[in-house]
């Protein structure tokens, strides 16, 4: 199991796999469609997609997390 100490850095690489995945299949799909090259073009598209997204979460999730928490208190 893994320490809890590590939770928010998990949930940020989760996130930003899952929301990477998710965006970048559906953006392909709206973008070239679905045929016999749609798993190429969705894998080099999601290679770049990927770090940035993981990079952009590391970056911007503690001051966002910080401005929610001020919100809702």
């Amino acid at each position: 199991m893994i320490p809890k100490k590590y939770s928010e850095i998990i949930f940020i690489l989760v996130m930003g796999f899952g929301m990477s995945l998710l965006m970048t299949l559906i953006i392909t799909y709206i973008n070239t469609g679905i045929d016999d090259g749609y798993i190429d073009r969705f894998l080099k598209a999601w290679s770049v997609s990927l770090p940035i997204a993981i990079i952009a979460a590391l970056i911007l999730g503690p001051p966002i997390k910080k401005v929610v928490d001020k919100v809702t208190k």
